[in-house]
């Protein structure tokens, strides 16, 4: 089921790895009646955006720290490939071009606010790599859906969660600490994951972006350096 996310040889630059896990990643089988994959990935397009991120951010041999995200929503990654990267980002804050118009979202927006904070594009992702629970989204009645937000999804998505997250450890993620981006049920998921398989030896988390954007924004800069301290945590810096 999931041999097709493992190069059959390792790859030591980190962008080779990841365009390949990207190129090569399938939706879960077997979702519940009623959700859908959002699965943007075979669009020639969205390859495109994909290696010529990679390329630009990750073609050396460095580790980086994961973050972990919940999964892909419409307006982001669910049209770009890219996680917390809306297509505005994608162009503005990465030099990209790219035919997926202008459009944003609220979670993008914070993400690259902290990103702007921490340096810019070239400085962030030089130390950071930022994924996702699932990398595949998941769609009910045309509005986004969180893997935790339903009893069947939850159940039937751990073996996919343990497979994607070991194929994108192995192109350079460090396993000393990682950041679960999301709240309590995505770090409760995460760290149950952690017990079992040890991926990391410390998980911290830090608020999901859409919550602050919508319900914590008068405390918007709070948060900004909650985020940055997350990362210098990370870094040992």
């Amino acid at each position: 089921m999931f041999e097709h996310l493992f190069p059959e040889h390792p790859i030591s630059m980190f962008s080779n790895c990841a365009i390949s896990f990207f190129r090569k990643l399938r939706p879960p089988e077997k979702l519940p009646d009623g959700i859908d994959p959002l699965y943007p990935h075979p669009q020639p397009e969205v390859q495109q955006a994909i290696r010529e991120f990679f390329t630009r951010f990750y073609s050396d041999e460095e580790p980086r720290v994961m973050l972990i995200g919940i999964n892909p929503g419409r307006f982001g990654a669910g049209i770009t490939g890219i996680n917390f990267t809306a297509p505005r980002q994608l162009l503005n804050d990465c030099g990209i071009t790219h035919q997926f118009g202008e459009s944003s979202e609220l979670s993008a927006e914070f993400i690259y606010t902290i990103i702007r904070e921490y340096g810019g594009a070239a400085a962030f992702y030089s130390r950071f790599y930022i994924g996702s629970v699932s990398p595949i989204g998941f769609v009910r009645a045309g509005k986004n859906l969180n893997y935790y937000d339903d009893p069947q999804l939850l159940a039937s998505i751990k073996p996919y969660a343990v497979q994607c997250l070991q194929s994108q450890l192995s192109c350079g993620i460090l396993r000393q600490k990682a950041i679960c981006i999301g709240g309590y049920k995505n770090l409760h998921f995460l760290n149950r994951l952690n017990e079992e398989y040890h991926f990391f030896d410390e998980i911290i988390s830090v608020p999901h972006p859409r919550f602050i954007m919508q319900y914590r924004r008068s405390q918007l800069q709070m948060h900004v350096q909650e985020y940055l301290s997350a990362l210098a945590y990370c870094v040992n810096e």
